[in-house]
């Protein structure tokens, strides 16, 4: 069945090259992303599978569906294409799309040997507001038993683990004036950076792995002109979710005091809240035996690294997951660069298509047709995460 499934991949290695250039070629942002779902959509409908789009109430988002006999378990495999503001794909998610497409049509080809559902769930905005956050709470996870994903990295990676994130917008509201006359006005600037200097006095009462940066959107127009309006936004970290809903209580606090500082109003308004990340590890440990039985070394995450949030982790909380990653540049490149950008349709950017939708789809056959393991999965997601969910 796994030489099946890998020849397969080689059988359609063009299609889905394709797709990853096409993705590549024509960036789309969060929630824009019309052109690369339809592409995804159609080599998805040509191989057999039923796509419903939109989905979860998302124009960009789709779930494709090809079922086997009943009673087997619901194997997803997530797919993200949206670009960043101003640097295309410098993420790489173009290669996450190929390879999940490519892995739940190789997967597919072996359904009539065994029971079970295979799933791509085509997830947008994951760099901006978060497109699985908003499946999650819209119910489109639900009969799913397990979701993969591969992103492209510097290193070939296993079990990394990831913050809870939250994007966090003030507004200041406050009373022009002449600066000749600065009583006569409420002076919005003043307030926003009372509110920089109280989170500067709050750090030190949170967490060691807090973090916060922002920066000043508005602050102003002319500066003889008392600002009615200053405005900035700021992205906040923690070790979970937990964590940061307290952070954003105490943000909340210094809103109000910065405010009253100068009588100005404000308003403060969270974005969707990327949670902590938990990788299956038992699933983990398949996906390494397969990506070495296809001549890739996989690593562990150096406990000392840092690392990023993903959406990907509300879909943690939910179910059992895994978020590996391949390398597709040297460790000198750094991600959200031009030149991460440029390795994303490299050789071996193309190379990773092909080896990560072989990797996932091997993984997916374990998880279809060995009872133990899904059995060992889902028992650590109930030991390891259900504790952790709100």
């Amino acid at each position: 069945m796994k030489e099946r499934i890998k020849n397969k991949v080689e059988e359609i290695r063009q299609e889905l090259l394709q797709l990853s250039h096409d993705i590549h070629g024509c960036p789309e942002t969060a929630f824009e992303e019309h052109q690369a779902v339809l592409w995804q959509k159609e080599l998805l409908e040509r191989h057999g599978f039923i796509v419903e789009m939109p989905f979860c109430g998302m124009e960009t988002a789709f779930r494709a569906v090809k079922k086997g006999r009943d009673g087997g378990p619901v194997v997803a495999f997530l797919s993200e294409y949206d670009a960043l503001k101003g640097l295309g794909h410098a993420c790489g998610h173009n290669i996450i799309a190929a390879s999940a497409v490519g892995a739940g049509i190789a997967l597919a080809s072996v359904l009539d040997e065994t029971a079970g559902e295979i799933q791509v769930i085509g997830t947008p905005g994951e760099e901006e507001r978060g497109g699985k956050i908003c499946i999650v709470e819209r119910g489109g996870f639900a009969g799913v038993d397990f979701a993969l994903m591969v992103h492209p990295n510097t290193k070939n990676i296993i079990g990394r683990g990831g913050l809870a994130a939250q994007g966090v917008r003030v507004e200041f509201l406050g009373r022009a004036a002449h600066s000749a006359v600065p009583d006569k006005g409420v002076n919005a600037l003043t307030s926003l950076i009372a509110f920089f200097n109280g989170i500067d006095t709050l750090r030190q009462t949170w967490p060691n792995s807090a973090k916060i940066n922002g920066i000043i959107t508005r602050g102003g127009t002319a500066s003889n002109i008392i600002p009615d309006l200053a405005e900035a936004h700021f992205t906040v970290r923690a070790s979970t979710k937990k964590e940061l809903v307290a952070m954003y209580r105490d943000l909340n606090r210094v809103a109000e005091a910065a405010a009253m500082v100068t009588g100005a109003s404000f308003i403060l308004d969270g974005e969707p809240v990327y949670a902590e990340r938990y990788p299956n590890a038992a699933m983990g440990e398949a996906f390494k035996r397969n990506m070495e039985s296809l001549g890739e070394v996989m690593e562990y995450p150096d406990p000392r690294e840092r690392v990023g949030s993903s959406d990907v982790g509300n879909v943690s909380l939910e179910l059992p997951v895994i978020h590996e990653y391949l390398a597709i540049a040297d460790t000198s490149v750094a991600g959200h660069t031009p030149e991460f950008r440029e390795a994303a349709v490299s050789p071996r950017g193309d190379e990773v298509v092909l080896l990560a939708a072989k990797g996932l789809a091997l993984t997916g056959w374990d998880l279809l047709s060995d009872g133990d393991f899904r059995e060992a999965a889902r028992e650590e997601y109930r030991r390891k995460v259900l504790p952790f969910r709100d």
